[in-house]
């Protein structure tokens, strides 16, 4: 077996296999996990004996390696397999069933499956296209040894490295790609901005099959040398166990981790633990806020997603709540995606409610290019929609202020358009996570019975908290930023919203079902916000409204806005 292999000539290797072969005499800590740790130049000979492997089982089409693990030691063994195999790795969704599991690992070209025996059971049955001999079974002991010496192949920085799928809020799941030099670019980025150092523990909640964890924290860990600190999937009753465990520094979030981990019962120690930071996306203001007092770790919110089209970036100056400014040479801005003319900086009263909504939010883009944009795996016609008329188009609905702050509104499907308004879902949600018994939260439209949507809200509360209508509807009345058209007509009362495996909130379900469901809701028939139960009365009356004006099939389909003008 042989690693050898030049890495780039000047400063930092320009490659993900050279950012491992510089660890490969590294003798501090690489891998934590449970009771058992790994040096990083153990982790390289694992890498190297699976990039063996993966070589002699390698068959001809395009060198693709599905892994479908939990965060395991393996996933991160794998992935280094596959920077120095040259082959493509594609991390697969374990929390994926049935014929969308199978399309995932078909339509990426693997050609080899890594799994465990929960996840061959999965497949079992399942169209994917691969033979017995594809699939390697980590649980199971791999006889099979190279019978001549292999010498690895040199990888360049142009060369693919990564397919890693979205998240799936808004749609099937998009394979992104991700080269070497991408990837070896935002670790090095990634390490020097957020001060990663040797000494670091980087705990990863977050699934290692998502870009979250890839970049934020496992890309800048082996580019620094810090340890990289695993626990097979996200628990909330299990996270500060974990960081003391594994003496964590930092970690990383998405989505609703952070008020899961806030509605676990507090204790006086908490705070008592090495983290000094985290680093994480779309977590609530309130949520951020709670954490830091009750840990004593300081957060940093960033903006950005797998496809890399657009970065933002947070600075001592930027306001609360604010997405940051445009990294240098890029020229980010909020466009009218039916136009494409710039939308008008956001304007704000003394208390800062956002006065003109209607003309500030619009779609973010990148007018210079496709920034880090290297495409979708076989879909053109989704990146065609990312780069039309030479821009990248986020998808993510967003405001900037005079002074050039971005602030996020919510994803593009999140329009809603009552009483001839547009309204954007996350201002609003910025509002109602305030509600002291709100645990989680989520915003979108349904039809109204004559045009247009109305506002629904599902909430999810903390323990202990019950809804009590006239209270919410005397605490709306003092929210001073509260929009006038904002307000939900509808509330429903959930014990959990639909999430990703990543924890970003689905709407789709929530948009689909409106208020035919099984939890609680509660309405407001007038314009007084007078809440009351929803009967099966009342539910027979709206359907009723609606096929009387001819909008029965909104109340399925989502809300009736479809765009910002």
């Amino acid at each position: 077996m042989s690693c050898a292999a030049p890495s780039a000539e000047h400063g930092a290797p320009d490659t993900v296999a050279g950012l491992l072969r510089a660890r490969a005499d590294d003798d501090a800590t690489g891998v934590l996990f449970e009771h058992r740790r790994w040096t990083w130049r153990q982790v390289v000979v694992e890498s190297s004996k699976r990039a063996e492997l993966a070589l002699h089982r390698r068959s001809p089409g395009p060198f693709h390696i599905g892994i479908l693990l939990e965060n395991v030691p393996d996933y991160l063994f794998w992935l280094g397999a596959a920077a120095l195999a040259g082959a493509v790795a594609v991390g697969i969704n374990p929390t994926r069933r049935g014929a969308a599991l199978a399309r995932d690992v078909r339509d990426s070209d693997c050609q080899l499956l890594v799994t465990d025996h929960a996840g061959a059971e999965l497949l079992a049955g399942l169209h994917t296209a691969l033979g017995e001999e594809a699939v390697i079974v980590i649980d199971d002991k791999v006889s099979e040894e190279p019978t001549t010496p292999m010498t690895l192949p040199i990888v360049q920085h142009q060369d693919l490295f990564l397919l890693l799928f979205t998240s799936g809020t808004t749609g099937d799941p998009k394979a992104v790609r991700c080269t070497h030099g991408r990837l070896a670019a935002i670790a090095a980025r990634t390490a020097s901005h957020y001060d990663f150092r040797p000494d670091d523990v980087c705990y990863c909640p977050m699934p290692l099959f998502h870009g979250n964890a890839v970049m934020a924290l496992w890309a800048p860990a082996l580019a620094t040398g810090a340890a990289v600190a695993l626990t097979r999937r996200f628990s909330a009753s299990g996270f500060i166990a974990d960081v003391r465990h594994h003496g964590a520094t930092r970690f990383t979030y998405v989505g609703t981790a952070l008020a899961y981990v806030l509605a676990t019962p507090p204790r006086a120690d908490d705070a008592d633990t090495n983290l000094r930071m985290g680093f994480g996306t779309e977590a609530s203001g309130r949520d951020r806020q709670a954490f830091e007092e009750r840990f004593g770790c300081t957060l940093v919110e960033g903006y950005g997603s797998s496809e890399g089209g657009v970065a933002l970036q947070v600075g001592p100056d930027t306001p609360a709540g604010s997405l940051g400014r445009p990294t240098v040479g890029q020229d980010a801005a909020v466009c009218d995606p039916l136009t494409s003319a710039e939308c008008p900086p956001a304007r704000f009263d003394r208390v800062g409610r956002l006065l003109n909504a209607n003309e500030a939010i619009g779609e973010i883009v990148n007018r210079s290019g496709p920034g880090g944009f290297e495409g979708y795996y076989r879909d053109e016609d989704s990146e065609a929609e990312r780069l039309r008329q030479g821009w990248y188009w986020t998808g993510d609905l967003g405001y900037r202020d005079e002074d050039g702050f971005f602030y996020f509104a919510g994803r593009r499907g999140d329009w809603l358009r009552v009483d001839g308004e547009n309204v954007a879902a996350a201002p609003v949600e910025r509002v109602l996570e305030r509600y002291p018994p709100v645990a989680a939260l989520a915003v979108y439209g349904v039809a109204d019975p004559r045009s247009g949507d109305r506002v629904m809200a599902a909430l999810t509360l903390r323990q202990g908290q019950v809804f009590e209508p006239d209270g919410f509807r005397r605490w709306l009345a003092e929210q001073p930023d509260l929009g006038t058209k904002w307000a939900p007509r509808f509330v429903r009362i959930c014990a959990r919203l639909p999430l990703t495996a990543t924890g970003k909130v689905v709407k789709e379900p929530l948009v689909g079902q409106g208020w035919e469901c099984e939890d609680p809701v509660f309405w407001s028939p007038d314009r007084d916000l007078a809440y009351r139960r929803l009967t099966a009365e009342d539910r027979a009356e709206l359907r009723q409204t609606l096929l009387a004006h001819g909008r029965a099939s909104l109340a399925a389909d989502g809300p009736a806005g479809r765009g910002p003008r």
